[in-house]
């Protein structure tokens, strides 16, 4: 399925959160629940200066079990952004 701009721009005002820096959050589950295309959207963020949100990595922390945890962390696929944060003015 291929969006045009003007849907996606629709797509995006109609899920975005506002943000303090006065641009927009999108979450990335709200961007799959859509149903559009997921990949032309993202595509469109990035390209009018959105960038991926990622959580931070937790610390590993000492104990009985905390060398395991490096080794899983180190086996641990890198997180997928949660949200997208575009910058004031992207959807103008």
């Amino acid at each position: 399925m291929t969006v045009d701009e003007e849907e996606i721009k629709g797509v995006i005002a109609r899920l975005g959160r506002p943000h303090a820096s006065g641009g927009l959050v999108i979450g990335r589950a709200a961007i799959l629940a859509e149903g559009t295309d997921f990949a032309a959207i993202e595509a469109w963020i990035i390209d009018h200066g959105g960038t991926p949100q990622t959580p931070p990595q937790s610390a590993a922390r000492g104990g009985l079990h905390g060398s395991q945890r490096l080794l899983d962390a180190g086996r641990q696929a890198p997180p997928q952004a949660p949200q997208y944060l575009l910058p004031a003015g992207a959807l103008d």
